[in-house]
């Protein structure tokens, strides 16, 4: 018989939950009738329990009209019922029933139940017998409606969802034959009680005896109703298919079928309702939980939430709040979150200070209340939330995670938020239910079916549901079983962190993701499990009863099918690369276009830029592919135009001398390490200022003649190009780079091999090829992984900047490491000097003791002298945050080869990345790496210098921080690269000498003051017009700029004006540069904009990291505020910044504006390459700028900090920017002469030339590397290395010497100054004596030196002014006496102490081996 015929006419659904919400269940049915009301319409009736209601029951709408003379009958029979409708979407017929009048026959149905059922109801208690009651009543019922409706042939099914309903089908069994009966177990009675008493559920249920554990929890009655119920009704269904085991066990019946639970997306709100209702939740959400906490966010948060029944373990709750204190203390996690928990518990109404609170911000909430919680907990002392979070990492003040407690229902009436659930639901970013007993789950269905993505465990059964789907990226399905707590709980925390570091484009992906879940989860799609279920069933019934159904004149079809071909032959392709080759004639300009020299020269770009500008702008200023794509009638026009090709021929001579200029021999060689390099546009391998600054420096050591070689990684896809649609939204794309088509080539070895680097990973090589980057005179060497030799997975090593899991970011830097040096060694490449910028590239160090340990026949400690020696470690990076740390496990699955290679323990060499050695929980730090086999360690700036003694100072405990021996470079600008062509022209007439040779001429520099005004003026304005007519061109480019209509595109093109006072702000958009600062009082930058008399514009450009959500949304409120009338064509945001139009803004605007958060920016260059464009710097005093700001040559913001709080200080800041754009910039630039020049203005452009942007250029800085590390490491080298590593064989010995007997070194004797007794006074001496025991080593193996410091507050840093060391008076066998006469210079309070250290001349530097011990 085919399911067409099993289908039943009229169908019943028996549930508790009908018209009565208590959990999921009710959701279940209600969604679900109205898929059941368009297969059924009337024929399908739902059943359930008549509670007594206070007014109505809101979900009922009772029709006393309706099926009238049938309840008569019923009333006639004793049974009392109420017919309506529910009121939901569908509206099904309802009939509820009232059980009550069915207590005095309860024996009689009992004792029914066990003559014909043995079901046990001895025990059961009124909890149990109520529900018996209900279903047996029900059973009545639907017996009545099949006597009264249905014909002889109609096929009837009845269906009962749990325990408490099914004494209806076995009642229909006994009474009522012919109706098809279906019994659905949401989860087992005894299942429940296992979990709920946290016994091992999962692991021991083929193990359990389910009759006696019920005898055990006491539902001995409940446990053999729904025994019954499976063993004797038509068809046994269960929800999921972990549920389905559990009955397998349990009840000792396998399920007839599982019927995924699914719903109607009808309550989901679409389209701009639903975003403003996002809107109104996060802002809901996040202003109560600041008032709640009484701390703003600084950012957007991402908001956690979970929600559902208060079931402190089988919920999950536990290892939810557990996973948020991992949360909290990951290093991975870069974004604020705000956790909400939303179960109801037992309340006593809403917090009446909190109230007043959100309606009064100057209203201080009561500080005896639980922080956290927005309602009055009955007994806070005892419940589980409240105490797990309570006095846990997540209530401290500097938490990145903050959790909210809400204990009601969110009816829309619960006092705080008075907003229904779905309403706040929709506000949260993502949802975690981690439950450890979840038969389906509704929870999180409801969360992905408002788009909102989930973490759930493959212990719910809509997880396991969503696990086989082949791809849901809404839905993070985590391992749970009934011992992994606490792995469960880390896989929860890095799930969120991963979520948190989403681009918005995959935030958006994610959540387009869930709302496809949900789709699929639409009863219109599962309703067909239902539909076999209920043929299923009668089928069942009529093998039961023998009863012949009329099969309802099925037809037979004939099908015909169309043969497919099931495996179809793919082409054969081979790729054919078609080159163009230029004559002979021509060849110049293709070995121009092969190395970058071209690209800081300006006469050589100006000369192929010149052959067709719109095809060079169509190239992407790639000359390679632009002379790709001349035409052949344009070829050999160049080859006849006699003026061109001597134009190239003295050019290309040019370029000749200089290659062929030999370097001084004296000169230190250097091999320079970076993971990018921001060289020319055209080749993306750089992402922000650490590429561009290594791209700058490349080309000073090429015109310094500086011999130096770079070792970077090649990336695939380099960094995103950016769009912004209309409204802002940054979307990232990343393209793949024609490695044929850049200004590369491969290396190849003395076969013409390509040459490659391997490097030993766990159970495979890695390989990678060599090529190289020719920059001048300075060749840079590129790894790239992605070819057919490596696996897929390590394929991807190479394809983004900064791309993939923290274990990708290991493997890059173990390639830029190791496979950096080893690629220098096979080609032959020994430099003098190591530098290592940021901690990516520290396994340079290891490398090369492995080196010199298995060749040079050196111990590790030997070695690591050596490596030392030569090597620098620059760091530029001003949080902690920005170190990279691994994991141990990480490293030890990468690199426990390694020690055994360099004959140390496996302790010894984790311990080179750790500031607190066998610390186990302390992660392997790139930084601490580098700075252990580095001499020399700097930042980038005086300041950043300062800061990073702060942040590394740990690695040296005793000693202060004005004593560490990290010096700075403050970073400069190649000036040729940045410098605009017209005013180098211009410089070069009035004073050549100062930016000519290998060393500039700085005093030269202030002859610009020679220069006219009305030529400066002009020159200025000339390059502001560039820019101008440049930003016109782009808007009126709808594929280059996304606008609301092509009346917003005019009002840019006609708002933006050169002659108006131009101020620009371009760079990283991280959310401590503070862009947002300028719109803290829009008000006041209408005014300034909009002033007639000295108007203002601002543009903006810049990209945030796609992971950085924060810095995106900077990114959309500008665009946002710039799309307001009174802003269209005044501020504007120029989409995709990359170096070309960093060139364009650093030249065309007239004042740059900085607003770092003090003191994030490390160096920060762009506004460098602003003042040598005569572009006057308005910046936060921070980075290059504390050094740079001179009076009357540009502005700054105070340095020091007025306000602990960043937001009082962001305030200020703003008031500070408006009030000096006001009162200061604006009126200068306008003050205009006769002749129509600024003079006052030219005059502050001319000293911000002469007297900072001389200070500050490439060049400036490569000499500060020579003078200050360079050339001491070279010496130093020189000198361990010499007779045989001589001396580093020396000092190692020594140092280990010394650290075997340190713990033996004690102090014996102190004698000093007694304060309490005497005073001490300027001129007078005081004797100071330490007697030492000095165990087996010399009295000149040690020191001992009085620090002095100013007096030490409580809390501040101590500031050491001055060491005077005392002399080694007396030796007396193991003793040894050091004594001072003191005398004091200076009045005033000190605090003095004294020091024991190792001492030997032949040390760089005290941190070199930093023992110390204090007397």
């Amino acid at each position: 018989m085919t399911n067409a015929n099993l289908t039943p006419g009229f169908l019943f659904e028996v549930s508790w939950e009908v018209c009565n919400k208590v959990g999921g269940i009710h959701t279940v049915v209600a969604t679900k009738a109205q898929t059941a009301m368009s297969k059924f319409g009337d024929r399908y009736m739902l059943i359930g329990p008549d509670f007594p209601h206070e007014g109505s029951n809101p979900e009922f709408a009772e029709d006393p009209n309706l099926l009238r003379a049938w309840r008569q009958a019923l009333y006639g029979e004793g049974i009392r019922v109420r017919v309506g409708r529910w009121k939901i979407k569908g509206e099904p017929i309802v009939a509820l029933v009232d059980f009550t009048s069915q207590i005095p026959s309860k024996d009689e149905i009992l004792k029914q139940l066990w003559e014909e059922y043995h079901v046990d109801s001895i025990s059961g208690q009124w909890d149990y017998v109520e529900p018996v009651l209900f279903g047996w009543v029900a059973g009545k019922v639907i017996a009545s409606y099949a006597e009264h409706f249905c014909s002889s042939t109609d096929k009837v099914a009845a269906h009962f969802h749990e325990w408490m309903t099914a004494a209806g089908g076995l009642y229909l069994r006994k009474y009522a034959p012919s109706v098809a009966t279906l019994f659905t177990t949401h989860a087992t009675v005894v299942g429940r009680c296992l979990a709920g008493n946290r016994l091992p559920l999962y692991a021991d249920l083929t193990k359990f005896n389910a009759d006696e554990l019920a005898r055990q929890f006491n539902v001995v009655a409940k446990h053999s109703l729904e025994k019954a119920a499976a063993t004797n009704l038509d068809a046994f269904l269960t929800v999921s298919d972990i549920t389905a085991r559990e009955c397998r066990h349990l009840l000792g019946r396998e399920v007839d079928g599982v019927t995924p639970n699914g719903f109607e997306d009808d309550i989901v709100w679409g389209g701009a309702e639903y975003d403003r209702k996002r809107a109104e939740a996060r802002a809901a959400l996040i202003g109560t939980a600041e008032a709640c906490l009484g701390a703003k966010f600084s950012t957007d948060p991402l908001i956690v939430g979970t929600s559902g029944r208060y079931e402190f373990r089988n919920k999950g709750l536990d290892l939810y709040i557990e996973s948020l204190k991992q949360l909290a203390a990951s290093d991975k996690l870069g974004r604020e979150v705000l956790a909400y928990i939303t179960v109801p518990a037992a309340t006593l109404g809403p917090r009446t200070d909190l109230q007043a609170r959100l309606a009064d911000p100057t209203k201080a909430v009561d500080a005896t209340q639980v922080p956290f919680v927005t309602h009055y907990l009955e007994h806070p002392a005892w419940d589980p939330i409240v105490n797990a979070v309570s006095g846990s990492s997540l209530m401290t003040p500097d938490s990145k995670v903050r959790v909210i407690f809400v204990p009601t229902y969110l009816n829309g009436a619960d006092g705080i938020f008075d907003k229904p659930y779905y309403d706040l639901l929709a506000g949260m970013d993502v949802t975690v239910y981690p439950s450890y007993y979840e038969p389906w789950g509704y929870t999180p269905l409801e969360s992905v079916a408002f788009s909102v993505p989930t973490v759930t465990t493959t212990l719910a059964g809509f997880g396991l549901w969503v696990d086989k789907m082949p791809v849901h990226t809404g839905v993070e399905v985590i391992r749970r079983d009934d011992y992994n707590d606490a792995e469960a709980a880390a896989k929860i925390a890095d799930a969120l962190v991963r979520f948190s570091r989403l681009t918005e484009d995959e935030v958006a992906a994610a959540r387009a993701s869930a709302y496809e879940i949900s789709e699929t989860a639409l009863w219109e799609h599962l309703y067909a499990h239902y539909e076999a279920a209920y043929a299923g069933a009668v089928d069942s019934l009529v093998a039961r009863t023998n009863r012949a159904l009329l099969d309802g004149g099925s037809r037979t079809e004939q099908i015909n099918f169309v043969r497919q071909q099931l495996f179809v032959e793919k082409p054969n392709w081979n790729r054919l690369m078609v080159e163009k080759t230029l004559s002979k004639r021509l060849a110049a300009l293709e070995e121009l276009s092969h190395n970058l020299w071209w690209c800081w020269n300006s006469d050589a770009r100006d000369l192929i830029e010149g052959i067709d500008p719109e095809l060079w702008a169509a190239s992407d200023h790639n000359p390679i592919v632009f002379l790709d794509r001349l035409s052949t009638a344009q070829i050999k026009a160049l080859e006849a135009d006699e003026e061109f090709l001597s134009r190239l021929d003295a050019i290309y001579a040019r370029f000749c001398d200089y290659m062929n200029e030999k370097p001084d021999p004296k000169t230190t060689t250097v091999s320079y390490f970076s993971m990018e390099y921001g060289l020319h546009s055209s080749l993306k391998i750089y992402s922000g200022g650490l590429g561009i600054l290594a791209g700058d420096y490349l080309k000073e050591a090429s015109d310094k003649n500086v011999p130096m070689t770079a070792v970077g990684l090649l990336y695939r896809y380099g960094y995103f190009t950016q769009k912004l649609s209309a409204q802002g939204s940054q979307e990232a794309t990343y393209e793949a780079q024609n490695f044929f088509k850049l200004p590369i080539s491969p290396v190849r070895d003395e076969d013409g091999s390509w040459l490659t680097v391997s490097i030993a990973f766990p159970g495979r090589t890695l390989s990678a090829r060599v090529w190289k980057c020719q920059v001048g005179r300075t060749d840079l060497y590129l790894l790239d992984a992605d070819f057919e030799a490596n696996l897929e997975e390590d394929r991807r090593i190479t394809h983004h900047l900064y791309g993939g899991d923290w274990e990708n970011r290991l493997k890059q830097e173990i390639l830029l490491g190791i496979g950096g040096i080893r690629a220098l060694r096979k080609l032959g490449i020994k430099n003098q000097v190591y530098h290592c910028n940021e901690g990516h590239a520290a396994f340079i160090g290891i490398e090369r003791i492995r080196e010199m340990v298995n060749h040079g026949k050196l111990t590790f400690s030997e070695a690591l002298e050596v490596i030392r020696s030569s090597s620098l470690f620059t760091t530029h990076t001003p949080v902690p945050a920005g170190h990279d740390a691994f994991p141990e496990s990480m490293i030890r699955q990468y690199m426990s080869h390694y020690p055994d290679v360099l004959g140390i323990t496996w302790e010894q060499y984790i311990n080179l990345g750790k500031t607190n050695p066998n610390d186990p929980n302390e992660k392997f730090s790139m930084s601490v790496l580098a700075c252990n086999l580095s001499q020399e360690v700097n930042g980038v700036s005086w300041l950043h210098g300062e800061v990073s003694k702060e942040i590394l100072g740990n690695m040296w405990p005793g000693y202060f921080k004005n004593e560490l021996h990290i010096g700075y470079v403050t970073n400069g600008v190649h000036f040729p690269t940045w410098i605009a062509t017209s005013l180098r022209r211009l410089y070069t007439r009035y004073f050549p000498e100062g930016f000519s040779g290998h060393v500039y001429n700085i005093p030269e520099w202030q002859k610009v003051h020679d220069i006219p005004d009305e030529e400066l003026w002009s020159a200025r304005m000339a390059l502001k017009h560039r820019l101008v007519n440049h930003i016109r061109k782009r808007y009126s480019d709808p594929a280059q700029v996304r606008l609301d209509s092509p009346r917003q595109m005019l009002q840019i093109i006609d708002g933006i004006k050169p002659e108006v006072l131009t101020i620009g702000f371009a760079r990283r958009f991280a959310t401590y540069k503070r862009a947002y600062l300028l719109f803290t009082n829009l008000d006041r930058l209408a005014a300034i904009v909009n002033n007639k008399e000295r108007p203002v514009q601002f543009i903006f450009a810049g990209k945030a990291h796609p992971n950085d959500k924060p810095g995106q949304d900077l990114i959309k409120r500008i665009v946002e505020v710039s799309a307001m009338p009174q802003f269209v064509g005044k501020i504007l945001f120029l989409q995709n910044y990359d170096m070309e139009l960093a060139r364009r803004m650093v030249q065309g605007v007239d004042v740059w504006l900085n607003t770092p958060t003090r003191p994030l920016e490390a160096s920060g260059t762009s506004g460098e390459k602003c003042v040598m464009n005569g572009v006057m710097q308005f910046s936060v005093l921070d980075g290059w700028w504390v050094e740079g700001y001179k009076e009357g040559a540009g502005w700054m913001l105070p340095m020091e900090r007025t306000f602990a709080e960043q937001r009082f200080q962001d305030e200020l800041d703003a008031e500070m920017i408006y009030n000096t754009i006001e009162e200061q910039i604006a009126p200068l630039y306008y003050d205009r002469g006769e002749d129509g020049v600024p003079h006052r203005w030219v005059a502050s452009v001319k000293s911000c030339v002469a007297d900072i942007a001389s200070n500050f250029t490439m060049n400036r800085q490569l000499i500060d590397y020579e003078d200050r590390f360079y050339n001491k490491l070279a010496a130093r080298k020189a000198e361990i290395v010499a007779d045989g590593y001589r001396l580093a064989r020396e000092i190692a010995a020594w140092k280990r010497k010394v650290s075997a007997a340190w713990d033996k070194v004690r102090v014996v004797d102190v004698q000093r100054v007694n304060l309490d007794r005497e005073a001490v006074y300027v001129g007078e001496k005081y004797r100071f004596e330490v007697k030492l025991d000095v165990a087996n080593l010399r009295c000149e193996d040690l020191g001992v030196e009085m620090v002095v410091a100013r007096q030490i507050v409580g809390g501040e840093a101590v500031n050491v002014t001055r060491t005077i060391q005392l002399r080694c008076t007396a030796v007396e066998g193991s003793l040894a006496t050091y004594s001072l006469d003191y005398t004091p210079e200076d009045t005033g309070t000190f605090d003095v102490a004294l020091r024991v250290f190792p001492q030997n001349a032949h040390l760089p530097h005290r941190m070199d081996f930093a023992l110390v011990k204090w007397a």
